[in-house]
């Protein structure tokens, strides 16, 4: 089962990076993280670290703590 709030998390990943019209490819690229990671990411496969979240959200131009919105 998955933990929800790592749903919600990777679903907010996802909203970001659409409106940012990158694919998971380009955001892993911007991010400098695995290609898979993004989409392991937004299934909620993965519990991500704090680094990596540092990462993605710089990649999105987005504060972290915006990354928790509805969260």
């Amino acid at each position: 089962m998955k933990k929800a709030i790592l749903v919600k998390f990777g679903k907010r990943i996802r909203e970001v990076r659409v409106k940012r019209g990158l694919s998971q490819e380009a955001l892993a690229d911007i991010a400098n993280v695995h290609r898979t990671y993004i989409g392991m990411v937004e299934r909620a496969e993965k519990n991500i670290t704090l680094l990596n979240i540092q990462k993605l959200a710089k990649a999105l131009k987005i504060d972290i703590k915006d990354l928790f919105d509805g969260i």
